[in-house]
């Protein structure tokens, strides 16, 4: 293998799926100032809205992850229009 040709900060990054709270390792050179400690051991953490263990593709479930609040956004902006 080419020595010098990957990134320096290739290293394992836990990342955890938000809706439900699974953390996976894999290497990843992914920029993040958060950590999280998995079986003991410190790695840094990327979150995600939506994974493999969530995405209803792979479960085969339907399910509406509303984490952002984008249905009550959508009301507050638009309660103005709204008929009395």
């Amino acid at each position: 293998m080419k020595k010098g040709i990957h990134p320096e900060n290739y290293r394992l990054v836990a990342f955890k799926d938000m809706s439900n709270d699974d953390v996976f390792l894999t290497k990843s050179t992914a920029e993040t100032n958060e950590t999280i400690e998995v079986d003991g051991v410190e790695y840094p953490v990327v979150k995600l809205e939506i994974s493999r263990t969530s995405h209803p593709y792979y479960t085969g479930k339907s399910k509406l992850v509303d984490t952002a609040g984008r249905i009550d956004k959508f009301k507050n902006k638009y309660a103005k229009f709204q008929k009395k």
